[in-house]
């Protein structure tokens, strides 16, 4: 008989950065009886989520719900918006922007990947991977195409793989600075209901998104927000699409339906963690990612170990990257901590595996979840042999403390403050 329960007494710590720990809450909405995805009941959970996610991304245009992980609504956004050979600029900050590049190939369309050019002495087999989107490289290479041959510019928001999360408003002043029509694609699949970020306001054209980060699910749903080009592009789009298609879906969402089977009790959920935002306020959930970045980073420099990120002013208030030394398989130590302490930690991807692991501090947590994590690294790296300067437990707990929570009146002040500069 296989067995499935591999975890001791306790609690596991689910420290990657997504799928993030469900709150009981969510898990306890999830288990209310299946109901029929036809009927009244149906209908009117429909148009609550529908609006809430609306607010999520601050959007006041159609954003649709997907019973698919965050690559169907990749496919998804590219497959309603370009035609075969199209061509499509993107960025590589790290393994998903990789991933979203392969996929627009083998979609048939023409792929341009621009990269930071820099070097790099920390990691010189990717040192794009440290840093965010560079929009000026975006700029200058639009304001040289003078035909409008590329048709859209795909970046990824919170790059899950590096820790890196890169200016989307800068992205797209770049496209109007070069004056150019390109539409803008952004993946915030880790980013969205952690990080600021402004469907509307920054101009994004089809933003895509997943349930099981900042918002609190199992896996298992995805979102494409979409702009009024976006749904203009899809009715000349010529790129194959059935199931993903968002003209049927639109139409039928504006009664609160899908036209075919969606996922009901994930729904529930949804419902559910939509309400938690709302009753603690978006901008109050940014401040609280930011704070646990900052303790986390503070921790891991502690230790003597490179964080992934290397330009502060792009940190990710979702994960924190950490660069081992040359020598140390930095998957043998997750084994090691997983094994020992029962604590799971995202491994490094791509370009970086074996040289690198990730601290997930997103969702459903607090400053003691993440000080235990800090002591199951620490733990673990003493055991494995890597040499540390210091104690990044004690530097994570020093910040927590000389960095109490901000009210949340204090965090809605600041954002107003922001809003009327």
């Amino acid at each position: 008989m296989l067995e499935l329960d591999f975890h001791p007494a306790g609690h596991h710590f689910l420290q990657i950065p997504g799928p993030s720990p469900v709150p009981d809450r969510v898990l306890r909405a999830m288990s209310l009886p299946t109901i029929d995805h036809r009927g009244p009941e149906f209908g009117a959970l429909g148009l609550k989520v529908l609006k809430g996610i609306q607010q999520v991304f601050r959007t006041r245009h159609p954003v649709v719900i997907y019973p698919a992980s965050g690559t169907g609504a990749w496919e998804a956004a590219l497959a309603n918006t370009m035609s075969p050979g199209d061509h499509v600029l993107m960025y590589e900050t790290g393994h998903f922007a990789s991933l979203w590049q392969k996929m627009a190939t083998r979609l048939g369309l023409s792929t341009e990947f621009l990269a930071w050019q820099g070097k790099d002495d920390v990691l010189p087999q990717a040192p794009s991977w440290r840093r965010g989107v560079q929009a000026d490289l975006i700029e200058a290479r639009l304001a040289r195409d003078t035909e409008h041959r590329v048709k859209a510019v795909c970046v990824v928001h919170n790059e899950t793989s590096t820790g890196v999360t890169s200016d989307i408003a800068a992205v797209r002043r770049a496209i109007d600075a070069a004056r150019h029509p390109a539409l803008l694609m952004v993946d915030t699949i880790s980013g969205l209901a952690s990080a600021d970020f402004r469907h509307d306001e920054w101009g994004i054209d089809v933003s895509i998104s997943g349930a099981q980060k900042g918002l609190m699910l199992p896996p298992g749903m995805s979102f494409n927000a979409l702009s009024p080009r976006a749904l203009e592009a899809s009715q000349s789009a010529k790129l194959p699409r059935a199931f993903w298609a968002w003209d049927e879906i639109v139409a039928m969402n504006a009664t609160g339906y899908w036209p075919y089977t969606p996922n009901t009790n994930l729904l529930y959920g949804l419902s559910e963690a939509l309400d938690m935002l709302e009753a603690e306020g978006l901008d109050n959930v940014f401040a609280r990612h930011k704070r646990w970045s900052a303790g986390v980073r503070a921790g891991v420099e502690a230790w003597g170990l490179p964080v992934q990120c290397a330009d502060p002013a792009v940190h990710s208030p979702i994960l924190t990257g950490v660069i081992l030394p040359e020598g140390i398989d930095a998957d043998a130590v997750r084994r090691l901590i997983h094994e020992r302490f029962d604590l799971s930690l995202g491994t490094g991807l791509g370009k970086l595996r074996g040289r690198m692991f990730r601290i997930g501090h997103l969702g459903w947590s607090n400053d003691l979840t993440l000080l235990a994590t800090m002591a199951g690294c620490e733990m673990g790296l003493k055991l494995a042999g890597v040499p540390l300067a210091g104690s990044g437990v004690l530097a994570s707990m020093d910040h927590f403390a000389r960095h109490a929570p901000r009210a949340g009146a204090e965090v809605r002040a600041e954002a107003d403050l922001k809003k009327a500069a």
